[in-house]
């Protein structure tokens, strides 16, 4: 095989247990990784950005050790990261691998955008019902108002 033909691959140390989430769109690694925390928890992390995708040109992946995400935590990167997939790694071996899906309902973990809205003066817990997937709209359950993708701040 010649220098040029040989395949070119970046090893990285497989995890024990934890999760892969891969197919993080690349703009969005770093908004993952912040919603989720991880830039503050102890263990082992591995994340790469830009990386060749087939399928989407350019991804992002994190591991990560000893994690196992909530469904809460799940429902936030499919808000940030529509095209996820995790990976569940239990004794090194993949136990389960699932693609995100973003939720009919959220609760508590998204910022209603409407600075008079009531989940923003008292302690009342943010309520939505997201209208539209594609373009990610979100609707108030108290004010009525649509929070958009580009408004969406999280809890």
């Amino acid at each position: 095989m010649s220098e040029h033909s040989s395949r070119k691959e970046l090893k990285v140390s497989a995890i024990e247990h934890g999760t892969v989430i891969d197919h993080i769109p690349a703009e969005n690694l770093f908004r993952v990784i912040s919603i989720l925390g991880l830039d503050k928890i102890k263990t082992q992390i591995l994340f790469g950005v830009n990386l060749e995708s087939q399928k989407y040109g350019t991804k992002g992946i994190i591991k990560v050790s000893n994690k196992f995400f909530e469904p809460e935590e799940i429902n936030k990167i499919a808000l940030v990261a529509p095209t996820a997939t995790l990976i569940v790694i239990r004794d090194f071996q993949v136990v389960e691998k699932s693609s995100v899906v973003i939720p009919d309902h959220i609760h508590r973990s998204v910022r209603c955008f409407n600075p008079r809205c009531i989940t923003n003066h008292q302690n009342v817990p943010t309520k939505f019902t997201v209208i539209d997937k594609s373009e990610l709209k979100l609707y108030c359950h108290y004010c009525e108002k649509i929070t958009a993708r580009s408004n969406i701040v999280f809890n």
